[in-house]
């Protein structure tokens, strides 16, 4: 699906099933440097369960048109107003890494319209190395080698996935790959700066859940344990094997937490 926001092309998968008016919709939020396609099979499964599905390439990101925004605040007013020019008044909503802190921003934002919140391999704060952000800003492709290599757990390493041949180290780098470089050192930068977890996490007022990764290196699960309790009624689900990119690495975990509150 394309659509315009602040003058500018959008492309949002929809799962393969066209949005149903009368039915429940909920919004996709990919990671630093990645597009929609990082929640492919969890978007089919949901558009395929009753629910429309816009999995949105961020500005800057897939089809979508830059430049990057710099901030999670930024990013989440642009998911505000994206949701509005599909016609979506109220929804649930899913993000996955800076995904997860756009998604918390925009559930404080516009708590009324947001029914269900998800967050995926998140942590309140995103604290980014200075060798990694160094090496994005400069477009170096150290940085995409880097991510994919604290991105995955043990066995998403090795091998042995669901999938008869898919290798899940070549896939992740190859998603980061497609990244225009200046996107993902806006990124970056983002995740990095953001500071505002506590102050959103008060202000939700819907159902939340936190999927994490009990191998994730990224936003080890144990961080945002201890930040649950801080979001009102939230409940915890830790991934048993599981590193960073969940939605990669158990698909079929991933998707069966994911409808429980989606």
């Amino acid at each position: 699906m394309d659509l315009s926001v602040d003058g500018k092309r959008v492309v949002a998968a929809t799962g393969g099933r066209a949005p149903d008016p009368a039915t429940t919709t909920a919004l996709l939020l990919h990671g630093a440097g990645m597009d929609h396609t990082a929640f492919a099979l969890q978007a089919r499964a949901l558009a395929h369960h009753q629910r429309n599905v816009l999995a949105f390439d961020l500005p800057g990101h897939g089809g979508s048109a830059g430049p990057a925004l710099e901030t999670i605040g930024a990013l989440a007013g642009w998911v505000l107003r994206a949701a509005a020019a599909a016609g979506v008044e109220r929804f649930r909503i899913a993000g996955h890494s800076m995904g997860a802190l756009i998604a918390l921003e925009v559930a404080a934002q516009a708590n009324e319209r947001v029914e269900a919140l998800a967050l995926l391999g998140f942590a309140p704060e995103m604290r980014v190395h200075p060798d990694l952000l160094a090496h994005a800003r400069a477009g170096s492709h150290r940085a995409v080698e880097l991510m994919t290599a604290w991105s995955l757990g043990a066995q998403g390493r090795l091998g042995g996935n669901f999938s008869p041949g898919l290798w899940l180290t070549g896939g992740a780098l190859r998603l980061l790959e497609r990244a225009d470089p200046a996107s993902l050192g806006a990124d970056l930068v983002a995740c990095d700066a953001y500071r505002g977890a506590e102050a959103a996490a008060a202000r939700v007022r819907c159902p939340a859940l936190l999927l994490l990764g009990a191998e994730d290196r990224m936003t080890p699960a144990a961080r945002a344990q201890a930040f649950a309790a801080r979001i009102a009624g939230s409940r915890v689900v830790v991934l048993p094997g599981v590193g960073h990119m969940m939605t990669m690495e158990d698909p079929g975990a991933t998707i069966r937490v994911m409808r429980q509150i989606l």
